[in-house]
């Protein structure tokens, strides 16, 4: 364990932490209200629990990360937390959001999620030419990674030709990059040790946001440390790479170029980050970025418990990315003042919440990856329609986001130019259970005398519906729908798992009914390439087999399917803004017709902070951590 000799070990009490705070959440949050408070029924009550939390006062005290540091080891350190432990340390398979490559590894350029610019980012410049088909590149000079090594165009060249381009390797990285109807990749060649040379088949307007890193783009990685696990074969006939940087790898030979590099994991307990000493950056005067020493990054499975460790001063912000539950806001904004925070709100989320159906139709094995039955259902359009019109979308909003969030009706984020409103035509779906009704009906379904919905052979329409169980905010969405559904004779079985377990029903045995999750993007329509694109690693509502998994037969791509999927293409080509705007209307168009995707609502960005990080560039895009290299921790 890279730990600093004068910290506590991993900062061990965590475990305490998580079962206290778990155990006293609900008396804590009765304390608190006044009209629980002043109870004269309550009184012996409220007596009992403030002795009860002021002895509990001390051990959350004690589970403080910042309380474990001695003078002599006092460093500047920012506390967050996340959900769920991390999949992998290899940006090549990373498919979870939020993540710790955000702080560890950056692209060519960058995104300033404030302006929704692209910006420098390893290459200090670039050039294009020939109609924006050649573009040349130049690294900064003295770029090093984390281990010290130079950072030179040989790792650039690497990157691309070697991962991102190897149809070896399952990288999701690859569809943002494939350009024109037959998916060619840039050729790319090394100019000399700081310059690199990209030649695109055909104009690609995403190209430099492609390219642009984490969270969304390519992140640039090192030769000299995974070029042997390319090269080398597993029993399998793999490569070695696809098994390289797990979880289980030790954080030093995690080699990095952002601002900071992994230096410890505790499973279910934390990540610890600290910064890297050759990161890149500098500011206005000379000093080396980023200014905060380390990053605690706990991982706590409930958000519950995660605000009463936020309030009890464990951690420094509620969310980094602007997800705080909105069930919070309204606790949080009462103590907003005595308990030296600041909440931060702009706008709704980028990306979209959504209800999905199964809609592969093909057998593995000689088995229906989902039961034929249900996949005459879920492959009915009016089936789906109904299903969009059976969805109280608004008391979603009134319920599980308490208020704090808009109506979602584009696969496109609201904060993009190309994204349509209802008011430009955009078809929406407003609650109404009897043209559900009327939908299933002309469809060939039925109702008992009991109300249950029959299909034309008499079968109970029952299938169940998946979240993942840590998101709480979803766990509410996912108990409403349920309700909504049973009102058009429904009966859906809702059954929030563990995200991971999800994740490897989506992307691997592919068996599963329905599902409720989310994507996040950013303003870039091509970011969502691998999710409509028929081919695409994120294809998930009709996944193909991916690169090594057992092939599937009998897998049919509709024609509106693989329409959405041209029209990607052709959007990608035209570099004419308007001409670009008018292709994702029509993709737009389509997929609200169709309803791969239903989609719901989005919760406001929102983030409490301790006002003791300072220079926050709140923004909907990037949240609080987006800018990490600038922010600071100034104690008082």
């Amino acid at each position: 364990m890279n730990q600093k000799p004068q910290m506590y070990t991993d900062l061990e009490v965590s475990v305490v932490c998580g079962g206290l705070t778990e155990m006293v959440i609900d008396v804590y949050n009765k304390f608190t209200d006044r009209t629980f408070y002043y109870s004269l029924h309550h009184s012996l009550s409220v007596l009992l629990i403030a002795t009860f939390l002021l002895g509990s006062a001390v051990l959350l005290g004690g589970c403080n990360p910042h309380a474990f540091k001695t003078e002599a080891a006092e460093v500047s350190q920012l506390v967050l937390h996340n959900l769920g432990d991390p999949k992998t340390f290899n940006y090549a398979f990373n498919q979870e959001f939020p993540n710790v490559f955000r702080f560890a590894f950056e692209g060519l350029t960058a995104t300033n999620d404030l302006t929704a610019a692209i910006q420098p980012g390893l290459a200090q410049s670039w050039e294009s030419f020939d109609n924006k088909q050649r573009f040349v590149f130049t690294l900064r000079e003295g770029l090093k990674w984390s281990d010290g090594k130079p950072l030179t165009a040989d790792d650039v060249v690497f990157t691309f030709e070697k991962i991102v381009f190897n149809p070896e390797i399952p990288t999701d990285s690859k569809d943002s990059i494939k350009i024109g109807a037959d998916g060619i990749f840039p050729k790319i060649r090394k100019l000399d040790q700081r310059r690199v040379e990209f030649i695109l088949p055909e104009p690609f307007a995403p190209f430099l946001r492609s390219i642009a890193g984490p969270p969304f783009g390519i992140a640039i990685l090192p030769e000299h440390i995974l070029q042997e696990s390319i090269i080398t074969k597993g029993t399998d006939g793999k490569p070695q790479f696809l098994s390289t940087w797990g979880t289980d790898t030790a954080p030093e030979k995690v080699v990095v170029n952002g601002a900071y590099r992994i230096v410890s994991y505790t499973p279910s307990q934390r990540i610890i980050l600290e910064r890297n000493p050759h990161y890149w950056r500098k500011d206005e005067q000379g000093n080396s970025l980023p200014y905060i020493e380390r990053i605690v990054w706990q991982i706590i499975e409930s958000t519950d418990t995660a605000v009463i460790q936020f309030r009890s001063g464990g951690l420094d912000l509620t969310d980094g990315w602007g997800r705080m539950p909105p069930e919070h806001f309204g606790l949080l904004k009462r103590e907003e003042k005595r308990g030296n925070f600041s909440i931060y709100t702009s706008g709704p989320r980028p990306g979209v919440n959504f209800i999905s159906f199964n809609l592969n139709k093909g057998s593995r094995n000689g088995r229906p990856l989902v039961d034929p039955i249900k996949s005459r259902w879920f492959n009915s359009v009016k089936f789906r329609q109904a299903v969009a019109y059976g969805i109280d979308r608004q008391r979603l909003i009134n319920n599980s986001l308490q208020g704090l969030g808009e109506l979602q009706n584009s696969p496109i984020s609201v904060q993009s130019p190309y994204y349509i409103s209802p008011e430009e035509g955009l078809k929406v779906y407003e609650y109404n259970p009897e043209r559900s009704r009327k939908l299933l009906m002309e469809a060939g379904f039925t109702y008992d005398k009991n109300g249950q919905l029959l299909d034309a052979e008499g079968n109970r329409v029952r299938f169940t519906l998946f979240t993942n169980a840590e998101n709480k905010t979803r766990v509410s969405m996912g108990a409403q729908i349920k309700q909504d559904l049973s009102k058009i004779g429904m009966q859906v079985d809702f059954t929030p798992i563990a995200f991971n377990t999800l994740v490897d029903k989506l992307a691997n045995t592919l068996e599963w009914d329905c599902h409720l999750l989310g994507f996040i993007s950013g303003v870039e329509p091509n970011d969502g390439a691998n999710a409509w694109s028929p081919d695409g690693g994120l294809h998930t509502f009709n996944q193909k087999p991916l690169p090594g998994q057992p092939p599937i037969q009998g897998r049919e791509v509709y024609d509106w399917e693989a329409e959405i999927g041209r029209l990607y293409i052709e959007g990608a080509r035209e570099v004419d803004e308007a001409k670009r705007k008018a292709i994702y209307e029509q993709t737009q168009r389509i997929a609200q017709e169709y309803l791969p995707y239903i989609h719901l609502v989005n919760a406001l960005s929102l983030s409490a902070v301790r006002d003791r990080v300072h220079e926050v560039k709140y923004s909907s895009l990037g949240g609080v951590v987006w800018n990490i290299y600038e922010l600071k921790v100034v104690d008082n």
